[in-house]
């Protein structure tokens, strides 16, 4: 494994038990995918360091849990704005 492959893997580890963002929050700040993210913490990181990775074990493994939540209020604001936007047009054609 190449050195800026681990080193990008501690730092990602490092990042996500600090902040908690999750994995595509993380993929944005380092500009990598979040498979590579992904790939990073789960195989990569127990390899190089088995205390860090189980931190992050544990983080990843509260937002696998809470993820219908997440994908439920998203959904719930996505409606909310398109059905403000409905009532927009509908009042702009009484008018």
């Amino acid at each position: 494994m190449h050195d800026y492959i681990k080193e990008r893997t501690i730092k990602i580890g490092r990042c996500i038990v600090e902040t908690k963002h999750t994995v595509r929050t993380i993929a944005k700040e380092f500009g990598v995918s979040k498979s590579t993210v992904h790939k990073d913490l789960t195989e990569r990181l127990p390899e190089i360091n088995p205390d860090l990775a189980d931190q992050v074990k544990h983080i990843l493994e509260y937002h696998k849990s809470i993820r219908h939540l997440r994908g439920g209020e998203a959904t719930k604001i996505k409606y909310k704005k398109s059905s403000g936007k409905k009532r927009e047009v509908m009042a702009a054609a009484k008018l």
